[in-house]
């Protein structure tokens, strides 16, 4: 392995005759086979060399995060890493990444205890509990729950009030704290609710002052109460231009973007897709919908064809993953939802729209408006979309263009 990292002699033996060889090796091995570049395994050896000599580690030995962030600042010295400069401090932090992330490889990471967040890390940690056991509610709604507990208790800590002596005058003003910081109506809806949802919890349990869970009232928030903020059709055509190049990059992110704006996906259901739901034979592309728990097929267009088969050939990593998108930095790995909100996000703010939606949903809003703009009823595209029911496709259509000209151009017959 350092034979093809290094060029000189005396830099292999000095690889080769430090301490923990075999637990450094395995670690460059495993890095290279998912993909790290010869640069990146080079920076992880250096990593590695500097972290034995300054803690003198040996095996067998176990390492805390406060040893490694010590080394660190140590490493960071001019001279230490022969530069005359002390190094700045994102470069500390990569150091303290990659170090951990081999201790932990290798078996050598003592994890250390976190201090509690706040004096009712218990009562959160019981809540949480009750919420994944008693109810039975996913990991993303339990996370979102405690997290706005959390912070409700950060600030109960500042003000030294307890669980017991909360009253409906702090869960109030809590609510008032986050609406002055102009989070919309919706969010503090969900916070309210969050905030009901543990109180009720704590009244269970008498940790609490009874009535103080019906005395939370969420802002009343009507669905579709809001316009849709969907890019229109120029600038999708625009969105769709950044990825007129030969970067790889480039080529992977238009191939996420065109089957975001042919087929209106969430998402979820690009990050899902995989080397086998693609029918070259039919000309066929198969989703799987999460959201609904079905799977569609749609005919496979051959500008979008195209454009995959482009990034299959030049850009996609020959791995065993069967999904279909995957990273282009090591560690090579399928893409997430979040990845692919990522890709249409950066792309939005290049081209400088503002006051629209800025995710993957944009363009759903888009695909929905284009095709009921060229004719096609509710249920066509509904059914397009995936959607259950006709009322959650109706989301899509309250402002129509066209049919608000044609309302506008009635004549009133002089009552205007």
């Amino acid at each position: 392995m350092f034979e093809d990292l290094f060029t000189y002699g005396y830099a292999i033996e000095r690889y080769r005759a430090a301490p923990l060889l075999d637990e450094r090796l395995c670690w460059l091995e495993h890095c290279a086979a998912t993909g790290a570049r010869p640069k990146t395994l080079r920076n992880i050896a250096r990593c590695q060399l500097h972290l034995v000599h300054l803690l003198d580690l040996q095996a067998g030995d176990r390492i805390g995060i406060t040893r490694v962030e010590a080394a660190a600042e140590q490493w960071s010295l001019p001279g230490v890493r022969r530069f005359s400069k002390h190094a700045r401090p994102d470069a500390r932090r990569t150091f303290v990444g990659c170090a951990v992330r081999w201790l932990r490889f290798a078996d050598m990471f003592a994890e250390e205890p976190c201090l509690p967040r706040h004096a009712h890390a218990d009562e959160v940690a019981i809540f949480a509990n009750w919420m994944r056991s008693e109810r039975g509610w996913s990991e993303k709604t339990v996370h979102d729950c405690c997290d706005a507990v959390d912070h409700f208790f950060d600030r109960l800590d500042d003000r030294g009030i307890t669980l017991d002596s909360v009253c409906i005058e702090d869960i109030d003003g809590q609510i008032a704290y986050w609406h002055a910081r102009g989070l919309g109506r919706r969010t503090i809806r969900c916070y309210a609710q969050h905030l009901r949802t543990f109180f009720r919890f704590a009244e269970d349990r008498g940790r609490c002052m009874a009535g103080l869970a019906d005395g939370i009232m969420p802002s009343r928030f009507h669905p579709g109460e809001t316009i849709p903020k969907g890019l229109d059709r120029d600038e999708v055509v625009r969105l769709l231009a950044t990825t007129e190049g030969d970067q790889p990059a480039e080529v992977r992110s238009r191939a996420i973007l065109m089957l975001l704006i042919a087929y209106g996906l969430r998402a979820g259901e690009v990050a899902g897709l995989r080397l086998d739901d693609l029918d070259w034979t039919e000309e066929r592309l198969q989703v799987r919908r999460p959201k609904p728990g079905r799977t569609h097929h749609y005919p496979l267009s051959r500008g979008v064809g195209q454009t995959i088969l482009r990034y299959l050939r030049e850009v996609r990593s020959q791995r065993p993953e069967r999904a279909l998108f995957l990273t282009l930095k090591a560690p090579i790995r399928p893409m997430t939802r979040d990845a692919v909100g990522q890709v249409v996000r950066r792309r939005v703010d290049r081209i400088g729209i503002i006051g629209k939606r800025r995710g993957p949903h944009a363009l759903r809003h888009s695909a929905a408006q284009h095709l009921l703009d060229h004719g096609l009823s509710m249920k066509e595209v509904g059914d397009y979309l995936g959607h259950r029911s006709v009322s959650a496709t109706a989301a899509y259509a309250k402002v129509q263009l066209d049919t608000l000209r044609g309302v506008g151009e009635i004549d009133l017959e002089g009552l205007a």
